[in-house]
């Protein structure tokens, strides 16, 4: 589903009213956050999916990963985990949900967080996900709606993982043409990003007095940005060429590696963004569905060498203007 749909269907349904709720749906924030006292605040979260890899010790990691980044997302610590399973008990070894519990379990541990249960269906496509509980200081919390004008744009991920995972499927379906492409090097620096935890960019941030910050996943880094720009009345500026791609993804876009996924987020940002030149292989990458991706994050112009300095791979790729016609002007 896309940002414009999902927008169409919250749109009639009456948003909850209560001071304790700190963050709620209106702003598109990657998780709900709910004051229990003036020290604590709940962050709490959920997301699952269909394997995107084959290996399921590695889609187990790279969907823990993505449900417990949005918790950190919010400058939150995850504190617990629900598995969430639907699986076609016949058809697979049972072995295969071991290995995938297996893996969301380290990745959770890794966290410095807890497996308490779950939930598990029998259904004809396999999907995994997790519920994850945690904590945030209520006067520390990073949200969409903190930008400030003069903030600079900082992404600690390269994009692009959406684009390979849909060669990678095409090559493990026999397909030639993106067998060569998808190379073992390129497989492994795209799994080894999936599977990493964005914990340190988020207590970087809030090292750094950072307010504002969201992670990339399923709208692309358009259109989380957008969520920034319309919560925060601003508008972001990215310039193109400093945006850290993933190996191959362009070569497998142009070669066609492409998902409905892509076409529902370049349809819903087309009508808020100017390009300014960019290239077309460019546009496709911005809007490309991303599974664990990492955090956008406004960090305060004095702040950003520091902030740098702190999130390995992290890179400055534009910054936060005045609001103008356009949500988003990518140069």
């Amino acid at each position: 589903m896309g940002p414009g749909d999902l927008s169409e269907v919250l749109a009639s349904l009456p948003s909850s009213q209560d001071s304790r709720l700190l963050v709620g749906r209106e702003t598109f924030d990657d998780a709900g956050v709910y004051l229990l006292s003036d020290e604590i605040a709940l962050v709490q979260t959920v997301d699952f999916f269909a394997p995107i890899v084959d290996d399921p010790y590695d889609f187990g990691q790279i969907a823990a990963a993505n449900a417990l980044s949005d918790v950190y997302a919010m400058g939150g610590q995850p504190l617990t985990a629900l598995n969430i399973v639907a699986f076609p008990t016949g058809e697979l070894p049972l072995s295969v949900l071991t290995e995938i519990l297996r893996g969301g379990q380290d990745k959770v541990h890794e966290a410095g967080a807890h497996i308490v249960g779950g939930h598990s269906i029998t259904d004809s496509e396999l999907k995994y996900g997790l519920s994850i509980t945690g904590r945030a200081h209520p006067a520390f919390l990073l949200t969409n709606a903190a930008a400030n004008v003069g903030d600079r744009l900082v992404l600690t991920k390269a994009i692009g993982n959406g684009i390979l995972a849909t060669a990678l499927k095409k090559a493990s379906a026999g397909d030639e043409k993106f067998a060569s492409l998808i190379t073992e090097t390129v497989s492994r620096t795209m799994l080894d990003g999936m599977k990493a935890l964005n914990g340190a960019a988020s207590r970087a941030a809030l090292a750094c007095s950072v307010k504002c910050a969201t992670d990339v996943t399923g709208f692309g880094l358009l259109g989380h940005a957008s969520h920034i720009a319309r919560a925060s009345n601003v508008t972001i500026r990215i310039r193109a060429s400093s945006v850290p791609i993933l190996p191959g993804a362009p070569d497998a876009w142009t070669s066609g590696a492409t998902s409905d996924g892509l076409k529902r987020n370049f349809a819903y940002i087309q009508p808020m963004t100017r390009w300014n030149g960019t290239s077309e292989v460019m546009r496709a990458i911005l809007c490309d569905p991303q599974t664990s991706g990492g955090l956008l994050v406004a960090v305060p112009a004095p702040k950003v060498s520091q902030y740098l300095s702190k999130v390995e791979n992290a890179i400055e790729i534009g910054e936060i203007v005045e609001r103008e016609e356009s949500a988003i002007v990518v140069d």
